[in-house]
């Protein structure tokens, strides 16, 4: 493997740019709004990994590769509860701090982020609300329109799955858990830490603005958040369990 001496750990990771980038708007510059701005551009940097790994995993399914698959199921969860968990930071945030700098926001708001809609339009979302939501904000992004061209992770698996000879139901009612059991578990898994950023969303913006003050950039705030708990990518593994109790 080739190798170089010749860069360093601060060129590597174009620390001097990277660095430069969490630049306040509020003036004077509020000694809060570093932390909202960190939060929010590792979250970005998170979900382009998260979004790496989608393909990988799609491209695993695809090629019937279950123990791939598997792999790059338990890592993006891994990443998930990252993501997740670094939103507690904010969580320090009085509501009367924000409020000083929040002005200086203007119309910016994480629905509008185009990393994130491509990572529920890859995750499976495809129902009309959500369709409507990304209309509602003009052309929708190249990125997104790609992950929604794509097939989704649960037609993927239930694909993997007859391919395998099985069933779903099979795959909890056989003689043993094999690695499809697992993939599907780590499915779960995946929707489950989804919703808990979700939750954990919610939560936060309900502490930092209250629950009927309207979100930046002319959003519901609270209240869309709340409704998108409730979304699922992998309805048909929940319906298995519904089906086992009642069998």
């Amino acid at each position: 493997m080739a190798q170089s001496n010749e860069i360093n750990y601060p060129d590597y990771l174009a620390l001097g740019e990277l660095l430069t980038l969490q630049r306040a708007r509020s003036a004077p510059e509020h000694p809060d709004e570093l932390l909202f701005i960190v939060v929010h551009q590792a979250s970005e940097l998170w979900f382009k990994v998260i979004l790496a790994d989608l393909d990988s995993l799609i491209d695993a399914m695809e090629h019937s590769e279950s123990g791939r698959a598997l792999w790059h199921v338990q890592r993006i969860n891994t990443l998930m509860r990252i993501v997740s968990q670094q939103l507690s930071s904010l969580g320090t945030l009085p509501p009367q701090r924000f409020a000083e700098f929040r002005g200086y926001l203007g119309s910016s708001s994480g629905a509008q982020s185009v990393q994130f809609r491509a990572l529920e339009a890859a995750s499976g979302l495809r129902d009309e609300s959500f369709i409507k939501a990304l209309e509602e904000r003009g052309p929708i992004p190249e990125m997104v329109s790609k992950a929604l061209a794509r097939p989704t992770l649960q037609s993927l698996f239930t694909n993997l799955v007859r391919s395998e000879g099985t069933t779903l139901d099979e795959l909890y009612t056989g003689p043993g858990p094999g690695i499809l059991y697992f993939l599907a578990e780590a499915l779960l898994e995946y929707e489950q830490n989804f919703a808990e950023w979700r939750f954990k969303h919610v939560q936060l913006v309900e502490r930092v603005i209250g629950p009927m003050t309207q979100g930046t950039g002319g959003t519901l705030g609270s209240a869309y958040l709340r409704r998108s708990i409730d979304q699922r990518f992998f309805p048909e593994l929940w319906q298995v369990r519904g089906r086992l109790l009642k069998g």
